[in-house]
């Protein structure tokens, strides 16, 4: 296994760019298994661990795929299998994007019910209730979702979900292109990643209106072709990399962005006493002499990221006063706090709130990943942390940051990748 050993006390400083967004790479993937000819070119997709896990659940499925590490070529022509298996499945929730075109494309699919993070339950019941809306038969068997359609076409149909999910809009999405039909999808998601997945079906060939609303309009259209597509940035790598400027009392750049993504977390960091600049590509965050206390509410974008509320804790440990954070999208997404508390820390958990008293002088320890944000807030802590601190089980981490050491390293933090050897 690797860990990540970090000396603290630097002050963090520099220039670095965010990479593509794995949160919206995911579904980016899976759409273009809507293609029956072609090759479809996906690209500024990061070289993380998910985007090969996926990859190998898309090759099982019968699609070839050539990925340089940037771009991402995908031709599901040949495709003949329906079955993602348990073995890939279980390594990451977002498997189960592979259902609603699955799906569309051949009238059945028998997806193992995924795993991934271990943080609370996240049903996938809105996924399940939409594909039943558009006409298909689903049961669970053996721990496999297995979905069949009469007739082997979908039907367009309402479908509200009674709370936004990004997920379940996104399997929605790409089992009404090719229905027959209008579909409507109320309280969809909005987040950045649903838009961008919308432009891709769409030079696929879909017909969809609504995009960046609550309200989808989606017509069917008898097939799809391949295209390509530019992804987004990471807008949570980046948030967590102005964090880290922010922690270490730093000035950090991030480039190639779109300021507008992260319009709250700026927001936030205006709040706690930082300066922030923005210009059309790019982020500039100044910390102040001292950081203010922040509350933050976590919930579906355009308010603060539930992916931040990690971050955000570990930055409010080095924050005048106390703070409270509560997460609204994930209850019990708070097992990094006994971690940060190890090292020095002085939160509290009363439900899906957390209670900061800051600021508090953090000192080296080893500590344990148990997710991938939780991993992120973790490295920030060791920033500033007084000696060094060991980040272990960072397997979590290159889920969803591409060697986010490097760029760390770039901004003048000490921090290496080390092999160690864990006994059970």
């Amino acid at each position: 296994m690797d860990k990540l050993v970090i000396r603290g006390g630097r002050k963090l400083g520099g220039a670095v760019p965010a990479s593509g967004s794995k949160n919206a790479a995911l579904p980016l993937m899976a759409a273009a298994l809507l293609s029956e000819n072609g090759t479809s070119d996906l690209h500024r997709i990061p070289d993380l661990k998910d985007i090969r896990t996926f990859s190998a659940l898309l090759t099982r499925l019968g699609a070839v795929i050539d990925y340089d590490g940037a771009t991402l070529s995908i031709d599901a022509g040949n495709m003949e299998s329906v079955q993602a298996p348990y073995e890939l499945v279980k390594q990451m929730r977002a498997s189960i994007y592979v259902l609603g075109p699955l799906l569309a494309r051949f009238g059945h699919a028998s997806v193992s019910l995924p795993g991934g993070c271990a943080f609370g339950p996240r049903p996938i019941d809105l996924h399940l209730m939409a594909m039943e809306k558009l006409g298909a038969t689903v049961t669970i068997d053996k721990g496999y979702i297995e979905a069949t359609v009469k007739g082997g076409r979908l039907n367009g149909a309402h479908i509200d979900f009674p709370i936004s999910s990004v997920g379940a809009t996104g399997n929605a999405l790409m089992a009404a292109v090719l229905a027959d039909g209008v579909t409507t999808i109320g309280n969809a998601s909005i987040e950045p990643e649903i838009v961008a997945l919308c432009g891709f079906l769409e030079a696929m060939g879909a017909d969809i209106e609504g995009t960046g609303t609550t309200t989808l309009v989606v017509r069917g259209v008898r097939s799809l072709g391949p295209a390509r597509f530019s992804n987004i940035f990471d807008r949570i790598e980046a948030a967590t990399l102005l964090t880290a400027g922010a922690i270490t009392g730093g000035t950090v750049r991030v480039t190639d962005v779109e300021p507008s993504h992260l319009a709250t977390v700026l927001g936030k960091f205006e709040e706690a006493g930082c300066s922030v600049v923005t210009d059309t590509e790019s982020v500039t965050l100044q910390s102040p002499e001292t950081l203010l206390r922040t509350d933050v509410i976590a919930n579906p974008y355009p308010l603060f990221p539930t992916d931040m509320q990690a971050q955000w804790i570990a930055l409010m440990t080095q924050a005048k006063g106390i703070s409270e954070i509560i997460d609204r999208v994930y209850h019990e997404r708070f097992n990094h706090i006994p971690e940060l508390n190890r090292l020095g820390a002085h939160i509290e958990i009363r439900e899906n709130e957390a209670t900061v008293h800051g600021p508090k002088r953090l000192t080296g320890t080893t500590v344990m990943s148990t997710d991938l944000r939780a991993s992120a807030c973790l490295v920030l802590a060791g920033l500033v942390a007084e000696g060094v601190t060991e980040v272990l089980r960072i397997y979590h981490l290159d889920r969803g940051y591409e060697r986010i050491e490097n760029k760390l390293l770039a901004l003048g933090a000490d921090i290496e990748r080390q092999s160690y050897q864990e006994f059970r």
